[in-house]
């Protein structure tokens, strides 16, 4: 280890030891990238999305809070609907008069059941190939759920629940005049569960972890939901959780980073929702402002763009929704989000590395077809990502 980096670490520790974080002097150390050494990084995250107070002496107590709390969810959200509906094919109770799968109410139990389960199978369908450059997703966790796994519980889980869903004869729908009918699912509607490891009993794999976060979240949020991609910002997140040295922070990964997502996802929700893509906070503005960064930078380069057609909504939209998730490999990712965490300003410096990353691709771009263009902005050629932030600073410091 460099001198330098030592040196790193130690202003990280000093900021951290103090009893009131400093937040500027965090931010600036973190803006520059977070050592990964005696979970640092995953510190300095949990304060910069505002799920840690800068008041070291109320962590405990917030932290015990916090993540009862989400048991408290687990219960509600997964095991009280998982024992109804355990019970179905030995008991009559669930089925009365009033509430029945075929009840046309839309308040109704079971209404609430079926339409959580398209939910839970978008969401499986994405989490399953998260981050497949990698076998992290798909081993097992060292910290599994023990309310979820106990093995006297016989509700059902969420793995049940997809597995049950997906292989039943028949799905229940209801066609625009109310009247219920009974059709049989198509075959590729769901990836086929011969296509992942299954783990043994009493094991769950990450991104099991991963999809109930994103459920959890879904049945708080009925407004947002579930939008495809939610998965490549909880990846990151739990990821760096979940790899934290220290087994007292890792073992609570999954609760950290709910609350962690949730806070982020405060912050950048508005590009995931539609209605709101025209708007001054939605994603339509965004794409537009990467545009208008890049006429006052480097107006030749804006302009060749412009004369071929490429619109930002061909390759910006995914680097903005996804904070260049999916661009770059998981470490650099992570990398990217320590600056991008560590801006005061919220994301616009997301605007900037966007319109570096074109920048820095400004020869291959003034030379080549619409079709070449287009195969570099949505297979971006460079894969250093310092240079990528080092040029980002640059614009910054030239505003």
């Amino acid at each position: 280890m460099s001198s330098l980096h030592k040196s790193r670490i130690a202003d990280f520790q000093d900021v951290l030891k103090e009893p009131t974080i400093a937040l500027e002097k965090l931010r600036e150390l973190s803006f520059s990238g977070i050592p990964c050494e005696g979970g640092l990084r995953c510190l300095c995250w949990k304060i910069l999305l505002n799920y840690l107070p800068l008041e070291r002496a109320s962590w405990t107590s917030i932290l015990a809070k916090q993540r009862e709390l989400y048991s408290q969810f687990l219960r509600e959200m997964i095991i009280q609907p998982g024992i109804a509906k355990a019970n179905m094919g030995v008991s009559r109770e669930d089925v009365t008069f009033e509430d029945h799968p075929l009840n046309p109410n839309p308040d109704s139990r079971w209404n609430t059941y079926f339409r959580d389960n398209e939910v839970l199978l978008q969401i499986d369908k994405d989490v399953r190939r998260l981050c497949p450059d990698i076998s992290f997703f798909q081993r097992a966790t060292e910290y599994p759920c023990l309310l979820i796994l106990d093995p006297q519980n016989e509700f059902e889980t969420l793995r049940k629940r997809v597995e049950q869903t997906t292989l039943k004869s028949q799905t229940v729908a209801r066609n625009r005049s109310g009247v219920t009918n009974m059709s049989s699912p198509q075959k590729n509607s769901a990836p086929s569960m011969n296509e992942y490891v299954v783990l043994p009993n009493g094991c769950e794999a990450h991104w099991e972890v991963v999809e109930r976060i994103l459920f959890i979240y879904a049945k708080l949020n009925p407004g947002i939901a579930y939008v495809q991609g939610m998965n490549e910002i909880v990846g990151p997140l739990y990821y760096t959780f979940a790899t934290d040295p220290n087994s007292e922070w890792k073992e609570h990964a999954e609760a950290d980073t709910f609350f962690c997502f949730t806070n982020l996802m405060a912050e950048i929700r508005d590009n995931f929702i539609k209605s709101l893509d025209d708007s001054q906070c939605g994603i339509t503005y965004k794409m537009e402002k990467v545009y208008s960064t890049l006429k006052d930078k480097d107006v030749e380069l804006y302009l060749k763009l412009q004369e071929q057609n490429i619109k930002p909504q061909f390759f910006a939209f995914r680097w903005l929704t996804l904070l260049l998730s999916q661009e770059f490999v998981l470490p650099d990712v992570i990398r990217i989000w320590d600056s991008l965490f560590a801006d005061s300003s919220r994301f616009d410096f997301l605007l900037l590395v966007c319109c570096a990353m074109l920048i820095l691709i400004r020869e291959q771009l003034l030379e080549g077809d619409f079709t070449v263009n287009m195969r570099l902005l949505q297979d971006y050629p460079i894969t250093d990502v310092c240079q990528v932030l080092q040029k980002a600073k640059e614009l910054q410091d030239s505003q």
